[in-house]
């Protein structure tokens, strides 16, 4: 190619950094680069590269890439040159399509790299005050400000209860708050319960507005300090009683109901649209969508998107059966089923005892089915669900309660990158790993039950 002279360009003085190996493909590829430029007084109507004193770059294959940075020509409909129509058109055409290619390629290479992790045993700042100990970590979530909230079940058994005799056996320990956060560095900001809720509690969230959003047999939204704000309202609990997780499947009503029957087992805010997608127990698990200010049911859906009414009544069977008598996916959810939106709008719902995920839109058409360990039995591999921090989400993590690994997965193919973790008590393993959430700097923090019954954080390393 001959040399060039612009007479105009696009960024002035701005200067993009180089996407990485963009570079190096540009060379493998023998792409046309721009070996010459005049001085060029910015202007949006071309596209070449300039200097950060917004002077054109002369001899352009001897800049750094750190210095240089390639332009597509694709964002406008013409690039205005002092050479010929034809040539400066054919010659930005090639320039867009390899950078765009490099793009694509440097994108897909991260994609397909699992992030690193590795555990900071100093966090949370132990021991807690008052002799507390944690319970089992029924619902985890971070808030806009990164601040951790942990909804446990707040009990002490037989080997930790000295401190709860009178008098007291030993210095520990007696049960703590049933809610509890924590701010990035470990310290205990907020402790507090619900004195009419007496039962578990499963679920939890916060929005922007600040309000804790915690889940049992409905959800009860508080204040950070734990003023009770508002109830959503849900069926008449059978046989009475207030506030704690109902286990059973309570009956009779039907499919089609339009509100929260059973216990809540999954949730997730969609703020811009000021909606909460919950998923309950009944039936083995359905999909409700609720407005956020009201509390007002507006949709729903089963396995594989089917209308609400259309959710089989029948005892649920898990995706393999150890009888052999079933071998193919349960057409309706099985058990204890997550729920997580992504920001480009789609829903996926973890079927934990199917060790199975279910995407939607957010409208509840079935979009695809995926299995993570799909030779998981007993309570199954797909449980809690997070998004990676960076603007794509490219990447889901999941938390598996048997075989005791964060799986990571890629979620443009929702292929399994790998995983971490291990099944033991030390720092980094896991007992009945039940909870996972992110913070915005890209950490994960996991929460365990039975008699795991604690918090870890996740560092991801550069």
């Amino acid at each position: 190619m001959g040399r060039v002279r612009a007479s105009r360009v696009g960024i002035g003085s701005t200067v993009r950094p180089l996407l990485p190996a963009c570079a190096d493909v540009f060379a493998a590829l023998n792409c046309p680069i721009i070996e010459r430029v005049g001085a060029v007084p910015p202007d949006p109507g071309s596209r070449f590269q300039v200097d950060n004193a917004g002077t054109a770059v002369d001899n352009m294959r001897s800049i750094g890439a750190s210095q240089v940075a390639p332009i597509a020509c694709l964002a406008k409909k013409e690039c205005a040159v002092t050479l010929t129509k034809s040539r400066a058109r054919r010659t930005c055409l090639r320039l867009g399509l390899c950078c765009a290619l490099a793009a694509t390629m440097s994108v897909l290479a991260l994609a397909q790299t699992a992030p690193v992790y590795k555990v900071d045993a100093s966090w949370p700042k132990l021991p807690l005050p008052n002799k507390w100990t944690f319970g089992g970590v029924t619902g985890l979530t971070v808030d806009s400000e990164d601040v951790v909230w942990v909804a446990q079940r707040p009990a002490v058994d037989d080997t930790e209860d000295y401190a709860t005799f009178d008098p007291p056996k030993a210095s520990c320990c007696v049960p703590s708050e049933s809610i509890l956060a924590f701010d990035p560095e470990g310290n205990l900001l907020h402790a507090w319960s619900d004195p009419d809720v007496t039962g578990e509690q499963h679920m939890l969230l916060v929005d922007q507005k600040g309000q804790v959003w915690v889940g049992s047999d409905t959800f009860r939204i508080y204040t950070k300090e734990g003023k009770l704000l508002q109830t959503m309202p849900r069926t008449p609990r059978t046989g009475g009683g207030r506030g704690g997780r109902l286990r059973g499947q309570e009956t009779p009503f039907p499919a089609s109901i339009e509100l929260i029957v059973g216990a809540i087992e999954g949730a997730d805010f969609d703020e811009p649209a000021r909606e909460v997608y919950l998923t309950d127990s009944y039936l083995g698990g359905r999909i409700l969508v609720f407005d956020m200010d009201t509390l007002q049911f507006k949709r729903g859906w089963g396995a594989y998107g089917k209308p609400l009414g259309e959710i089989s009544l029948e005892p649920r069977q898990p995706l393999v059966d150890p009888t052999k008598t079933v071998n193919a996916p349960n057409k309706d959810f099985v058990s204890h089923i997550t729920i997580a939106v992504s920001r480009d709008g789609i829903v996926y719902a973890a079927d934990r005892r199917a060790d199975r995920i279910q995407t939607f839109t957010k409208q509840g058409k079935f979009l695809n089915e995926y299995f993570v360990a799909p030779e998981t039995l007993d309570r199954g591999s797909a449980g809690g669900m997070a998004f990676s921090a960076d603007p794509a989400q490219r990447f889901l993590f999941v938390s598996d309660i048997m075989n005791n690994v964060v799986w990571q997965l890629n979620r443009a193919d929702m292929k399994v990158l790998g995983s971490f973790g291990y099944a033991g008590r030390n720092a980094g393993g896991f007992h009945w790993l039940h909870m996972i959430a992110t913070d915005s700097q890209g950490n994960i923090y996991t929460g365990e039950v039975d008699t795991g019954r604690r918090i870890q954080k996740f560092v991801l390393q550069p």
